[in-house]
């Protein structure tokens, strides 16, 4: 799922170049030429602002002011053209996790942006194959918005795949990597087991090698 950015920039050509660089880079970027678009959207979803300090009649310490008071944890950035150690302080004291002085290169603000994600939603991570999104720490298997229960040994069969993807297991393998090497009972439980991942997940590229064992496509 793409991370949702939120941009507040009154310079209209700085506002869609910076908008142009993250999209390249994945995230899904709402742009606003001042206060008040941003005002009216303040309560929308959003993984992260960047706002300019200097917004027509307002600016963005007050508009960060309103975003921590909503959601105190959602990283923003600061761009200005003032390049003075007061203003920086000012952010940081209301919150802000960075400050970059224009004229900046849009790669390098890009780069402070996937750093501050990647530092905030490290525990959201998810990856993302045949269409499915899972959450390795939070041992979660998504379609769109729905959400697939797996059991225990469905999800470390799912991850043994989605880790190894392309690599062929023979069910001995998957025995001693999903079961561990103790496991005393038939080899028939990866075939079950399989089976049910498969139906709970049929987009989920698992193949059946003849003779051998299965991968992930």
């Amino acid at each position: 799922m793409k991370k949702i950015i939120n941009i507040v920039e009154d310079e209209k050509d700085l506002n869609e170049l910076v908008k142009s660089y993250l999209e390249k880079e994945g995230y899904q970027v709402y742009s606003y030429l001042n206060f008040e678009d941003a005002y009216a959207h303040i309560d929308d979803y959003c993984d992260l602002w960047i706002l300019d300090i200097m917004l027509d009649d307002r600016s963005g310490f007050d508009l960060i002011e309103i975003i921590k008071e909503k959601k105190a944890d959602t990283p923003v950035v600061f761009m200005s053209a003032r390049d003075k150690e007061f203003d920086r302080i000012i952010g940081l004291e209301k919150g802000s996790d960075d400050y970059i002085t224009k004229p900046f290169s849009p790669k390098e603000l890009v780069l402070r942006v996937n750093n501050i994600i990647r530092r905030v939603y490290k525990e959201d991570e998810r990856i993302e194959i045949n269409g499915y999104e899972i959450d390795e720490n939070q041992r979660t298997v998504f379609k769109g918005e729905e959400q697939i229960e797996l059991t225990t040994k469905e999800f470390d069969l799912l991850m043994l795949f989605v880790k190894n993807r392309g690599t062929a297991f023979l069910r001995e393998q998957i025995l001693e990597k999903v079961w561990d090497e103790n496991y005393y009972g038939s080899d028939r439980v990866v075939d079950d087991t399989l089976r049910r991942l498969r139906k709970k997940l049929p987009d989920m590229n698992i193949q059946t090698i003849y003779g051998f064992g299965y991968r992930l496509g």
